[in-house]
């Protein structure tokens, strides 16, 4: 009967050390599952508690918004107790040497503004179209080689800044799902040419793809009828289409360093185009603007831009001038043979 007992009591003992062993595992693969390290619970929560705490410091309010600004410190990549401050509205995280954007990034719906520039991103990831409300994608000087589709999920998106990524080429045709977008900058890459997903953007006012490898201009580039700034400085234009005459809206046009050989004589009419340049190309005609008449209300120095909007217009008269001339002459020429 003792032994029966002694039996019962060691077989009780071994169910409880087992239970507790099964649940020590457990709690083990919960932790591993989480991130953190095993046998390592409170040091985890501690850390974050200390990351949080640094990041609540970089916490600023302007305008009524919440913004995260980090600017010349190392982050390399972003924690994930960072899901705790979901409430805030724009992010400026600057010259941190920061890799990729967070995959947890749809947990920040919140998200109006997304200002990653001057960092080390070499991606940006899928789950950037499920930010719907966000308005403004900054990601200049970084290391971007692609666009995803997914990006097109971002219909708020206004604003959407990408220069200097150096090797960037293409956008995928899903980019011309962003009907409200207003200011595209797209500068200092490698495009050869414009695609035509950013031609059929119907509210985009702003363009910048000045030092890429741009050969040529759409032939239906006047269907970017709200386009009022287009910057295609330090590119391999040889010629523009015609269309370019009908962009109603267009007043800026920037596109010195090119190799452009003539004006094409419809741009005369262009009675909307306030500021123009076409300094450092090798144009056919080599003419200097006259001295301007001075008047008693002059004041300062003569302003204008020699190879601005006047100047365009003076080469495209004495360019047809010289094709009538050169017209007029071969008919002479014709007449004296034929007699």
């Amino acid at each position: 009967m003792v032994g029966v007992v002694a039996y019962s009591s060691v077989s009780s003992i071994k169910a409880l050390w087992e239970t507790r062993i099964r649940r020590s595992k457990e709690e083990e693969q919960k932790r591993t599952a989480r991130g953190g390290a095993p046998g390592r619970l409170s040091v985890g929560v501690w850390e974050d508690r200390a990351i949080l705490a640094r990041l609540k410091q970089k916490l600023q309010t302007e305008d009524g918004r919440l913004i995260l600004r980090i600017e010349q410190e190392e982050w390399k990549s972003l924690p994930g107790c960072l899901i705790h401050l979901s409430q805030v509205q724009e992010w400026q995280i600057h010259r941190t040497g920061l890799q990729k954007i967070p995959h947890f990034i749809p947990s920040f719906q919140n998200l109006l503004v997304l200002d990653l520039s001057r960092n080390s991103i070499t991606e940006i990831p899928k789950q950037i179209g499920e930010l719907t409300r966000l308005k403004e994608l900054l990601l200049s000087y970084n290391r971007i080689q692609s666009v995803p589709e997914e990006l097109g999920g971002c219909e708020s998106l206004e604003r959407l800044e990408l220069s200097m990524n150096r090797d960037l080429s293409e956008l995928p045709d899903q980019f011309r799902n962003l009907t409200r977008l207003q200011h595209l900058d797209l500068s200092m890459n490698c495009f050869s040419f414009i695609p035509d997903c950013i031609v059929a953007l119907p509210a985009l006012e702003w363009l910048d793809i000045g030092g890429n490898c741009l050969q040529h201009l759409p032939e239906d580039i006047h269907k970017m009828e709200n386009l009022h700034t287009l910057w295609l400085q330090r590119n391999d234009l040889e010629k523009l289409p015609d269309n370019i005459s009908r962009m109603a809206s267009l007043d800026t046009l920037v596109l010195s360093s090119n190799r452009l050989r003539d004006i094409p004589p419809l741009m005369e009419d262009m009675s909307n185009l306030r500021f123009v340049n076409f300094r450092d190309n090798p144009l056919t005609l080599d003419l200097t603007l006259p001295p301007r008449k001075r008047t008693e209300d002059d004041e300062g120095e003569d302003d204008r831009e020699m190879f601005g909007r006047e100047f365009m217009q003076m080469y495209i008269q004495e360019s047809r001038k010289r094709a009538f001339a050169a017209l007029n002459m071969h008919r002479v020429n014709q007449t004296n043979e034929d007699s």
